[in-house]
């Protein structure tokens, strides 16, 4: 079950948080400073969204999307900035899901493009955007 994030449910992302900067060897973050950054996206917000996916209840993923604008389309996009699955819960169409929910949630506000990155020895994640219907950009990230 997919959810929007709110002041009820923001104490729950905030492990899958933890676990998304480990995945990505950023350094040990205060529940304090996550929770506060995050806060900003409580909806509505004009900054972004964040979803979290229930599995039996249990807070197994979420994603986070920030708005940005295109000057080549002129128009607002919206950025998938964070992806993440518990990996005991991998291969079970959440990423798949979150994304689709996001695709959909941006479509709904009149964002031109969702678009977003990942690491490149992200292998797994690769697997699931090449499985989507979506394009490749051949654009360099600097």
């Amino acid at each position: 079950m997919i959810e929007t994030v709110s002041s009820i449910n923001l104490q729950d992302v905030l492990p899958l948080v933890h676990a998304y900067h480990k995945f990505y060897g950023v350094e040990q973050v205060s529940d304090s400073k996550i929770e506060q950054f995050f806060t900003q996206l409580l909806a509505p917000s004009s900054l972004g969204c964040q979803f979290l996916f229930r599995k039996n209840e249990r807070a197994v993923g979420f994603a986070t999307i920030y708005f940005s604008f295109s000057s080549t389309r002129l128009a607002k996009v919206a950025i998938l900035n964070d992806l993440y699955v518990e990996p005991d819960c991998r291969g079970e169409g959440i990423g798949r899901a979150l994304i689709e929910h996001c695709a959909l949630y941006t479509k709904e506000k009149g964002v031109a493009r969702l678009q977003w990155l990942t690491a490149e020895d992200n292998v797994t994640a690769m697997k699931l955007y090449d499985a989507l219907d979506t394009k490749k950009s051949s654009w360099k990230f600097y």
